[in-house]
């Protein structure tokens, strides 16, 4: 394994278990939460941190990041259905000119 893919890799569990951390410690709505503001600060940079090298491997590796859209966004491209598409008559061709 590179030594990038292995930092991607270690990236990724870092950002997915300080997530897992902050969903168990939400606390319900109205209610304090249980870390310090300058705590939760750190944790802000740490996830900023993380994204930032992610984004600085993909850059290097040549990845196109993925956009990310609303549900109800109309898409850029329409899908044609292959049964919707008739087989063009090459009679019809002959005709024509």
């Amino acid at each position: 394994m590179s030594d990038e893919n292995k930092e991607r890799e270690i990236l990724m569990v870092m950002r997915k278990v300080l997530g897992s951390v902050i969903r168990d410690i939400t606390p319900a709505p109205g209610t304090r939460h249980p870390l310090s503001d300058q705590t939760i600060q750190d944790v802000r940079l740490c996830l900023g941190l993380i994204t930032s090298r992610e984004r600085e491997l993909a850059d290097a590796a040549g990845v196109i990041p993925e956009k990310p859209y609303y549900t109800d966004e109309k898409p850029s491209a329409t899908v044609i259905p292959m049964d919707s598409i008739s087989r063009i008559n090459p009679e019809s061709d002959k005709e024509d000119n």
